[in-house]
């Protein structure tokens, strides 16, 4: 009788704190603005059944009507859309709000729980052991690899000359080509199969990320267990990671056999040989832990800078007064010789093709939106924020805020020149800020670079008079019907 007393008094006062909590919390999300909610639902159901492409055009009208605070119901779980500079820096400016938001989750299964969804301890120790990675001095002996790679994309190209082609499925293969290299140290030799089992895994690991994300019911780990999303998606994990398990095993016991890392310091570093020599706590990482790493690196290195590239040439292409203005830098830094290597210095000296790159990147940031999860009651310049709530940081929406941007649709490289203080420093934030600002942006920034100067040397970029670009809203910002440009050889 006493147990019985006890647990009905255990039950009734969780139920009390459950009541109060999201109590609290429901008082203060409803003095956010946002579309009006169903009961249970919340605003979920607007999101079901649609595709990437009209979830954009839906969270686009969102923000227009509501501002740059949008409140959404998940069901019962708060998603805020920040898009004010001045409440961006608050989260991405602190050393505390590091958590991802409940999103990332979707992708754990895939990319673990290293650099780019950990947290607490674990994030700090592996943000130590790969920042190393992107030294300058190993970024110097990427270039080549770039170069290398950029030219075999090149003249691939010879094969279309004159003709519309969609540029964006052979960029990826280039890219992949770069990170399987600079991340493994292995030659896949993708541009050379196009069949490519990986990228496409890759593609659809991200779609289903996305579509889980939106879906009311898919976002339930439970229900997601028995869904054909979830057998599919073991499908696909089954290619991701036997490709990654089988360079790393391969590579480690090519450390222990020759140790040719300690004793050619000639050698390439590459990034998986940084993690095989990288240490927690006097203790050499396992291989699950290195696989997330080069998971990650292999994700974020090749699915966003194909966006990035591929969004640059489309700019290029519409805009041929920039488009030759950054070729007259490039004979002016690199010179007329088309088939010239390209060092670091001289991608260094490529100031306006980074103006070029910073404006694509706004206006088709390769990330869209990314997120944070409350784990306190935060107060953002005035606004309280129950613990427990998503906040997206979305780029995308916040380059084409008018109160923001001067001319905000317009393609003006310009707005990035040497006085850039007259922004806001969290206004432009493609690859984040703060703490938790991607480590490789550096590294992307170059590649984005050896590619875009490499094909520009060799030709003269058009956009089809009949192409129309369709934007997909997913975990990585991509065209829906591929970017179709044509390319005029150079004389």
């Amino acid at each position: 009788m006493e147990t019985f007393t006890f647990v009905l008094i255990l039950f009734f006062l969780l139920l009390a704190w459950y009541y109060s909590e999201y109590r609290f919390r429901f008082q203060s999300i409803s003095k956010f603005p946002g579309p009006k909610r169903i009961p249970f639902f919340g605003n979920a159901l607007m999101f079901i059944g649609k595709k990437p492409s009209e979830i954009l055009t839906i969270v686009e009208q969102l923000h227009r009507e509501y501002g740059n605070v949008l409140c959404l119901m998940m069901g019962s779980q708060p998603e805020i859309l920040l898009t004010s500079p001045e409440d961006v820096e608050v989260v991405l400016g602190s050393s505390k709000l590091i958590k991802k938001s409940d999103e990332y989750d979707f992708m754990t299964d895939w990319l673990g729980t290293g650099l780019l969804i950990a947290s607490g301890l674990k994030w700090f120790q592996k943000r130590k052991i790969t920042t190393p990675a992107f030294h300058l001095q190993i970024l110097d002996q990427f270039v080549e690899i770039f170069d290398k790679h950029s030219a075999i994309f090149v003249k691939n190209l010879a094969k279309s000359e004159g003709h519309s082609i969609d540029v964006f499925q052979p960029i990826t293969l280039c890219a992949l080509d770069i990170i399987c290299e600079t991340a493994m140290g292995i030659e896949i030799h993708a541009q050379a199969n196009s069949n490519s089992d990986y990228v496409r895994a890759v593609k659809e690991m991200s779609n289903l990320a996305m579509a889980r994300s939106v879906n009311f019911f898919l976002r339930n780990k439970i229900i997601y267990k028995f869904s054909s999303m979830k057998r599919r998606q073991d499908k696909l994990l089954k290619i991701l990671h036997g490709f990654t398990d089988d360079v790393i095993i391969s590579r480690r016991e090519e450390l222990i056999k020759n140790q040719e890392i300690s004793q050619n310091k000639k050698k390439k570093m590459a990034f998986l040989d940084v993690l095989l020599q990288s240490t927690i706590e006097g203790k050499p990482l396992s291989n699950m832990d290195i696989r997330e790493e080069v998971d990650i690196f292999m994700f974020e290195g090749f699915d966003t800078t194909s966006s990035g590239i591929a969004f640059c040439l489309y700019n290029l292409a519409k805009y041929p007064a920039v488009q030759k203005k950054v070729f007259e830098e490039i004979i002016k830094v690199i010179g007329a010789d088309k088939d010239k290597s390209v060092t670091l210095t001289n991608l260094n000296d490529l100031k306006y093709l980074e103006m070029v790159i910073k404006e694509t990147l706004r206006l088709y940031p390769s990330v869209p939106a990314y997120g944070r999860k409350m784990v306190e009651n935060v107060e953002i310049n005035g606004k309280l924020i129950p613990r427990g709530t998503n906040i997206g940081i979305g780029p995308y929406f916040m380059a084409r805020d008018a109160s923001l941007w001067k001319n905000p649709l317009e393609f003006i490289p310009e707005r990035f020149s040497t006085n850039e203080s007259q922004y806001h420093p969290f206004l432009h934030v493609p690859f984040s800020a703060g703490p938790r600002n991607c480590v490789g942006q550096k590294f992307a920034m170059l590649e984005m670079k050896s590619v875009v100067s490499k094909i520009l040397r060799n030709y003269e970029i058009q956009v089809d008079s009949d192409f129309k670009l369709v934007l997909l809203f997913e975990v990585i910002l991509r065209p829906e019907n591929g970017v179709f440009l044509k390319m005029i050889k150079r004389k």
